[in-house]
């Protein structure tokens, strides 16, 4: 290809997540947003995401519109049996800067950077901001790279802050510091408890190794030439303001979900979840009366106990509110359980409902649907603020719970349960959230809600930040 011809091309750029469903799906909706710019897009996923996105979602057919989108799959290091979920959910960030980070590089040479007679070489590299390889490979090859942190602001700036608060003595906080307040993490001492920062500080040894790396990987984001940001400057304002301060290219675009369907004029929903969606629940709410239902769901890495289970049982029905209930698969630990108490059985049928896996998006934006108990996930965060409804956090681990603690304390959208799960504790705050306070958690999300959508609009923060950003990487043709 001649010099003349390759200058008339659009820009390439290879997005590369985390394989994990909760980095995936932000990553996927910004590739669409690129793909709206008339960009060439290279999307390097995990051969096992492959097979679930080509099984299970609508991904293959809302990309086929993009002539300039291709996909590439690598193993991600790990068996097809691999549970990826729970404690094990951890082994994929070690598995795929051993396994996948080697491929990727290998590749990247192979394909000479994915250039053919119809697309330039690769022009910028949008990672993971876990996946230091990638900035690596980008360094040395002379390549402009941005990182994607896929958390939000407040998680990520707690991570950012792990060097400080080592230096404090604030990690770790054996004792009766879980509830004591953290000073060293600037914006957020006046309510954040040790027991409010990411698990991985739950550590008793200062140098463990997960902590250390998870450390070093935030704190390299800034040799990036540009940070990206799933969130909007009215809701954690503050928090970027802080980031700011060493990180000055920071495009905070989302919600994402919600800002890609802004830009298509649509409201059509991309499915890129790694189960079948049971969409017999969307009837059954269909009969249930406005804001009457809390929707359950804890992602796609949460793991419970069949106590725990049952707990959480026990709370929904004697709380006699309507339910619906998201229970993945492979969620329980030891399996389903066969010995159901006959009052859940009974108070299921009477006012419950019970899927494997529910299209989420939809449900929470479904008029009966008044609440939600959730694992705390930024997406899910997003996908409850925008829908305007207020959550009951039970978050599981890494920044669910920066996370948890934002919603109840921060924004006073929800109330933050973690680290309890008992009966009565549940059953309190359902009824507190459908019921006691339900008009004054209502009134706060609709807010919020209402703020998220303007800033995805035309001159609203989001919108315009995302436009600096796709200029900024036009800039970067050479």
């Amino acid at each position: 290809m001649s010099s003349e011809e390759e200058a008339k091309l659009p820009p390439h750029v290879l997005i590369f997540p985390m394989p994990i469903q909760g980095h995936l799906n932000p990553m996927l909706n910004l590739a669409q947003l690129f793909c709206l710019s008339e960009f060439h897009v290279t999307f390097i996923v995990s051969d096992f995401i492959h097979r679930r996105l080509l099984n299970h979602t609508t991904v293959p057919e809302t990309f086929a519109r993009y002539p300039g989108f291709q996909f590439r799959a690598l193993s991600d290091g790990l068996s097809d049996d691999h549970p990826r979920a729970g404690e094990k959910a951890m082994d994929i960030i070690p598995s795929v800067a051993d396994v996948m980070g080697p491929l990727f590089k290998k590749m990247m040479i192979h394909e000479d950077l994915f250039a053919s007679a119809s697309r330039r070489r690769v022009t910028c590299i949008v990672a993971d901001g876990l996946l230091g390889f990638a900035g690596d490979f980008a360094e040395k090859n002379g390549i402009p790279f941005v990182y994607f942190r896929t958390s939000g602001a407040c998680s990520f700036w707690t991570y950012y802050c792990i060097t400080e608060l080592l230096e404090a003595h604030e990690i770790p906080f054996g004792g009766n510091g879980m509830d004591q307040l953290i000073k060293s993490v600037p914006g957020m001492e006046g309510f954040l408890r040790g027991r409010d920062l990411p698990s991985f500080c739950r550590v008793n040894n200062p140098n463990d190794p997960v902590l250390h790396n998870l450390k070093d990987l935030t704190r390299q984001t800034v040799r990036a030439h540009a940070t990206i940001l799933n969130t909007f400057e009215d809701l954690e304002g503050p928090i970027t303001s802080q980031i700011r301060k060493h990180i000055p290219r920071l495009y905070t675009i989302g919600p994402l979900h919600t800002h890609l369907k802004s830009r298509l004029n649509e409201e059509m929903i991309l499915s890129s979840s790694f189960w079948a969606e049971d969409r017999n629940c969307i009837d059954w709410l269909n009969g249930q009366p406005s804001k009457s239902v809390i929707y359950v769901s804890f992602g796609s890495l949460t793991v419970v106990t069949r106590e725990q289970l049952f707990e959480f049982w026990h709370g929904l029905v004697n709380s006699g509110q309507r339910f619906l209930w998201a229970i993945r698969p492979d969620s329980i630990i030891g399996g389903e359980n066969h010995n159901i108490p006959v009052e859940l059985t009974e108070g299921t049928k009477e006012r419950g409902y019970l899927v494997g896996w529910a299209p989420q998006e939809e449900v929470l934006n479904h008029q009966a649907v008044g609440g939600f108990l959730t694992h705390s996930g930024w997406n899910s965060t997003l996908e409850s603020i925008l829908a305007g409804v207020p959550m009951i956090c039970w978050p599981y681990f890494a920044d669910q719970m920066v996370n948890s603690r934002f919603v109840s304390e921060v924004w006073k959208i929800g109330l933050d349960m973690k680290d309890t799960c008992d009966t009565l504790t549940i059953e309190n705050a359902i009824r507190e959230v459908m019921g006691v306070r339900k008009n004054e958690f209502l009134e706060r999300t609709e807010h919020m809600a209402k703020l998220a959508r303007m800033a995805i609009r035309e001159g609203g923060s989001s919108y315009c930040n995302l436009d600096d950003l796709i200029e900024f990487i036009k800039s970067l043709v050479i």
